[in-house]
């Protein structure tokens, strides 16, 4: 079984469940992060890459994939329906055309059981669409785990092809098992019934049946004569005057009625079966209650409100441990997130061997190639501290987080970094509680490595332009 939608349904279906058991602020941060690693790309993120992604982080020695299990029970289930089908096709076909010399094989019973096996296949596709499960104590019996609600929806379905794929084999050795026959036995065919029927109504149905294949192979077109021929009676009378070889003539209908009566719908059917099985996966998957909640994760950037939970009733937790330190003297300084647009002024510019911007509008290369720039630069300056600037307004996001995370692993060891939350207006300090959120975010994100200051506002005024004079 290779369906890509139903692997990728139950990869995802499995996936999810595995996340009830993550911290909703990690997986916020998580899949936000690839978003924005798609929109980089150029590329739109959704479950398939997603799940690439999720796989691509597990590596190569997380294990088979989670549908794997169960793809490989339904290959099981389909593979037991296809050799059942397969031998009881031959039996079938061998208790038709039992012929002992004395009775002719009636073509009547073959219409019947065609007539039965087009009807078994229809009630296995109206199974499916409806919704039935008539298998279901069956496959608890084989399967002793409990399936997934994804599972269980997908079951009908599933067990419709398993099905149809069992009648397709059924259909094809039973014309294999025919045409062996009239080549190696000389089967003598007629027809006959206890119901008063002439052999001109007779032939109004054969040629009513035998009309789709009429144009393609004549011979499978019995003629009025033949009907009419070889009919025959219980007792057996009225058969001497009849050419022997005429009872044969009547293989090319049953092989002509057998393809598009019992092989022909079988495989259109299993093609069908196979088409709901993708869309009820797409369906599913689209409805899923893991997606929109994925999509809303990768669709909203991560924020730091400071609260340890999700209750929208309490306030946010402003108790921290740690306080403001003076301007450390570094000479590297990054803005964050447009800080400092369009370009920081001289009195905090000055003397600085590296300036540079990260974040916002800037990609995650870009920020890989500005964290490699400054490891390059802290290794060749004895003072490890940078400066980084923010908007002291906006609260911390969770792509500052990593940001920070990935400095502390590039870096070299000991250096330190420090935010520095710039207010609307220079010449003033930011306000109590948008420092606050900043001191519990270095507290909580790097407690040794980050700490916040503030930019000095005495003897600091702006000039006209718009800069800052000292």
């Amino acid at each position: 079984m290779t369906d890509h939608s139903l692997r990728l349904l139950l990869d995802f279906d499995a996936c999810a469940q595995r996340d009830n058991g993550q911290a909703p602020a990690f997986l916020h941060r998580r899949d936000r992060k690839f978003a924005l690693t798609c929109e980089q790309q150029g590329l739109t993120p959704n479950p398939g890459r997603w799940m690439a992604h999720m796989n691509h982080l597990s590596g190569p020695g997380a294990g088979e994939a989670p549908s794997a299990q169960t793809l490989g029970f339904w290959r099981r289930i389909n593979s037991g329906f296809m050799v059942v089908g397969a031998a009881l096709g031959i039996l079938a076909m061998l208790g038709l055309l039992f012929y002992d010399g004395g009775q002719r094989i009636n073509i009547t019973v073959f219409l019947a059981f065609v007539a039965f096996q087009l009807l078994l296949a229809l009630l296995t596709t109206a199974q499916s669409l409806i919704g039935w499960q008539p298998w279901r104590p069956v496959l608890r019996h084989f399967r002793n785990n409990s399936d997934s609600a994804i599972s269980m929806k997908l079951q009908p379905v599933l067990m419709a092809r398993a099905a149809q794929l069992g009648g397709l084999c059924f259909a094809l050795t039973g014309l294999a098992t025919l045409l062996v026959m009239v080549v190696l036995q000389d089967l003598a065919f007629g027809w006959s019934t206890t119901v008063e029927t002439d052999a001109s109504s007779y032939h109004s149905l054969i040629a009513t049946i035998a009309s789709p294949w009429a144009w393609l192979w004549p011979a499978a077109a019995p003629e009025f004569a033949l009907v009419e021929a070889t009919r025959f009676f219980r007792a057996g009378t009225g058969e001497g005057s009849i050419n022997p070889a005429r009872w044969g003539q009547w293989w090319p209908f049953i092989t002509m009625l057998w393809a598009t009566g019992a092989l022909l719908p079988r495989l259109a059917l299993c093609i069908l079966a196979s088409a709901l099985i993708r869309r009820r996966a797409r369906l599913l998957l689209a409805d899923h209650p893991a997606r929109h909640a994925l999509m809303y994760r990768m669709e909203t950037p991560a924020l730091n409100t400071g609260n340890d939970h999700s209750d929208a009733s309490d306030q946010p937790n402003t108790d921290t441990h740690l306080n403001i330190q003076p301007l450390p003297d570094a000479r590297i300084a990054l803005c964050w997130a447009g800080a400092g647009d369009p370009e920081l002024p001289d009195a905090l510019s000055a003397g600085k061997s590296l300036i540079a911007k990260a974040g916002g509008r800037m990609t995650l290369a870009e920020d890989q190639q500005t964290l490699t720039r400054v490891a390059k630069h802290l290794a060749h300056t004895p003072a490890l501290s940078v400066l980084l600037f923010t908007r002291s307004w906006e609260p911390p996001t969770g792509e500052l987080e990593d940001f920070l995370i990935s400095a502390k692993e590039t870096w070299p060891k000991g250096s330190q970094i420090a935010l520095v939350p710039l207010a609307t207006q220079l010449e003033k300090e930011p306000d109590t509680h948008q420092v606050q959120q900043w001191l519990r975010f270095s507290e909580r994100v790097g407690p040794g490595f980050i700490t916040v200051s503030l930019v000095p506002t005495h003897g600091v005024t702006p000039d006209m332009d718009g800069g800052i004079l000292e």
